[in-house]
């Protein structure tokens, strides 16, 4: 059914909504006042948190800044850009000129590679979060704030937010409007001059904030080859074709955001050569036009320029973001996550999808946006059915529905246009010449997709299609190396009686998320059990199998009836025996239920923890030999432990207690004074208790598996 609901209103000819009297019309009257008068800032803007909290949505712009901030109307909180970082961290970001932004936002400098400072600071009064403000010095402007204005930008900032608190108090909070709301910074047009000028030999034009020409001599349109109402109310670069190299608008975006004058030399087919001289200031810019001096252009032959679709900065920005984004997704959803966060918020999609056609159907890998379990209706739809989905996952060519209308002429009844949006972009995901998928944009509200935007949707689709196609590879070993360990470790404990046991494994977040740990418990017979932990060194596949062979080594010559250090002696002569080179620490107890007591082995294992039936932990000291696959010889001697009931061991590999700049016997003490306080518990509570920290870790650098044993009556 159809969910877009009444239409807006429609925008003026600049984009701008126009102006009603309600909060934003306030905030831009403080804007106006403060930013133009003691801040004296040429450019700037307000975002605002949405509904939802996720985003934050452009609400006012500040001088010219609205033709500049396009790619960023709608941003991520994760997003690398200032008004983000100054959101989440709720402190002001300062750049103070180019060389800052490059630094600090390498993306941002490469869609903006203008000379400029910037302010941006988080609107909150300690209680809530409600967007941020940002603005604009020319590139004249001091590498630092002053003290003064760092206090006009602190005042400025709380005027804001309190008039954004008593909005939200009031039960009416602000939202922006479905376009910005542009701020002039002028009082008011100047005197008209048009008769003075016109008496000039040079052409002369006046350009808006939004880069129009709002003034041109008859001087000036006779240069331009161009009627003066031709040209009146047109950007350059869209009424004069051989103005539309990216290099000329570049001159134009640098005098209006670098606050400074620039020129260059273009040439105006067949052989008119002309020089511009860009002059800006805050109100908008004047640009006079000469014929240019021999010496100032090329003197050889240049082709006339033709209509083209050129990237523009923010086409760009878009292009670069995405491409560093998605260095950093490993799997799928990551994928899925990284459109999601970046791609819908900046085109002002609701939703995404990204589909693939595997084995006659059409799978869904990954979604955001849309309803729960509407989208799932759709997995496993037959490729030869007649659906947009169907075509966009099995034709690499680029779809575009810009309503509901052009959709259902094509696919007339199609439940897939009842998915309550009403306009789509299907990207075809296309990498080394194989069409793996596509990328469903899909929007609330009717969308038109200009030629710009819809290439550079296009060229994103080819980035995620690389992206995809790795990170289904990566999935693919991922799988094939969990179900590996998963068949190797234990999928649950045996019940021993008069002997309780739990245990944890984590593997770590890094690489491929396998790696060597083990553990088993062994009956043998009704009075005795072993029980084994081990770690392989790596954390790949090949410690996966290695450690499969030594737990299958170990359970053999335990069940063999060995004591511990002869089953250490003997898996250690087997694995040098094998052609690897890995090495491997293992501690084996075996424990004789009816003398309540165990016997341990180590073959350079961490020492395991002891909590005594009195409530009192200790880290045991065994004789330790070496480690396995080192010395063929090497001799593994016995420690006896008494078992009395109630008594509790902890077995661990070194993950748990080993984390990068941490004092290990200060995180041994730490785990047991944990097994002290909380060795009461169920085994099975103490376990997780013991694990939770590394549990909440946000990286690991190693796996951890954790055994616990508790001598109980039988």
């Amino acid at each position: 059914m159809d969910t877009s609901g009444p239409a807006s209103p429609r925008p003026g000819r600049d984009g701008a909504e126009p102006a009603t009297e309600d909060g934003l019309d306030t905030l831009a009257r403080i804007l106006r006042r403060a930013a133009t008068g003691p801040l004296d800032a040429q450019l700037g803007g307000l975002y605002l948190r949405s509904a939802d909290g996720d985003l934050l949505e452009l609400a006012l712009t500040l001088g010219a800044a609205r033709q500049f901030t396009r790619p960023w109307h709608r941003v991520g909180l994760s997003a690398p850009i200032p008004v983000a970082d100054a959101v989440r961290g709720d402190h002001l970001v300062w750049i103070g000129g180019p060389d800052a932004m490059a630094r600090r936002y390498p993306r941002v400098a490469v869609a903006m590679p203008y000379a400029f400072s910037l302010a941006a600071a988080p609107l909150t009064d300690g209680t809530a979060g409600y967007g941020a403000l940002f603005l604009l010095w020319p590139a004249s402007h001091p590498a630092e704030l002053s003290p003064q204005e760092s206090r006009d930008l602190t005042d400025l900032t709380a005027l804001l937010t309190a008039e954004l608190a008593r909005a939200d108090r009031a039960g009416h909070p602000l939202r922006p409007r479905r376009s910005p709301l542009a701020v002039t910074t002028a009082d008011g047009p100047a005197d008209p001059l048009a008769l003075a000028l016109a008496r000039l030999p040079d052409g002369l034009c006046g350009l808006d904030l939004n880069g129009r020409i709002a003034l041109v001599t008859p001087n000036a349109a006779a240069l331009l080859g161009e009627s003066a109402d031709r040209l009146t109310g047109e950007r350059p670069w869209s009424a004069l074709p051989w103005l539309r190299d990216p290099v000329y608008e570049y001159h134009y975006r640098a005098a209006v955001i670098g606050g400074t004058s620039t020129s260059f030399v273009a040439l105006r087919p067949p052989d008119h050569w002309l020089t511009f001289q860009l002059h800006p200031d805050a109100t908008g810019l004047t640009v006079r036009i000469t014929p240019a001096a021999d010496g100032q252009h090329p003197t050889g032959p240049r082709p006339d320029a033709q209509p083209a679709v050129h990237p523009r900065p923010g086409a760009l920005y878009h292009i670069l973001h995405l491409a560093g984004a998605l260095t950093e997704a490993v799997s799928v959803q990551d994928v899925v996550s990284m459109v999601s966060d970046q791609i819908v918020p900046a085109f002002g999609a609701q939703a995404v999808a990204v589909l693939m056609a595997e084995a006659g159907r059409l799978r869904i890998v990954g979604h955001r946006g849309y309803p729960p379990g509407l989208v799932d209706q759709f997995d496993g739809t037959a490729l030869d059915e007649s659906t947009p989905g169907v075509q966009a996952a099995t034709n690499p060519v680029p779809a575009f529905f810009e309503n509901r209308t052009e959709l259902e002429r094509l696919y007339p009844g199609r439940h897939e246009t009842q998915d309550g949006m009403a306009a789509w972009a299907y990207l075809p995901l296309v990498t080394s010449g194989r069409l793996i998928g596509t990328c469903v944009l899909a929007f609330a509200e009717p969308h038109h997709f200009g030629v710009e935007e819809r290439a550079v949707l296009t060229s994103l689709g080819g980035l995620i299609a690389q992206a995809l196609d790795r990170a289904r590879l990566y999935d693919t070993k991922l799988g094939l190396a969990h179900g590996l360990q998963d068949s190797l470790l234990p999928r649950a404990l045996p019940t021993v009686p008069g002997l309780e046991s739990a245990a944890r494994y984590l593997p770590g977040t890094e690489g491929m998320d396998v790696g060597g740990d083990f553990y088993d418990l062994v009956p043998i017979d009704r009075d005795t059990a072993v029980v084994v932990i081990g770690d392989v060194q790596g954390h790949n596949v090949n410690a996966a199998a290695l450690m499969g062979q030594i737990r299958t080594a170990v359970r053999a010559f335990a069940t063999a009836d060995a004591d511990p250090s002869t089953v250490l002696a003997r898996t250690n002569r087997l694995l040098t025996d094998l052609d690897t080179t890995l090495l491997a620490s293992c501690a084996c107890l075996r424990v004789d239920l009816a003398r309540r007591e165990a016997w341990l082995a180590d073959a350079g294992h961490p020492a395991p923890l002891l909590r005594r039936p009195d409530g009192q932990a200790e880290v045991l000291e065994p004789q330790s030999g070496l480690v396995l696959n080192v010395d063929p010889a090497a001799e593994y001697p016995l420690t006896r432990i008494g078992l009395p009931i109630g008594t509790t061991l902890a077995f661990y590999t070194d993950g748990l207690i080993e984390t990068p700049g941490a004092d290990l016997d200060l995180a041994l003490a730490a785990l047991s004074d944990e097994l002290a306080r909380h060795g009461d518990e169920p085994l099975a509570s103490l376990a997780d208790t013991l694990i939770g920290q590394a549990r909440r870790a946000e990286h690991r650098t190693d796996d951890i598996a954790l055994l616990l044993i508790r001598s109980v009556p039988r």
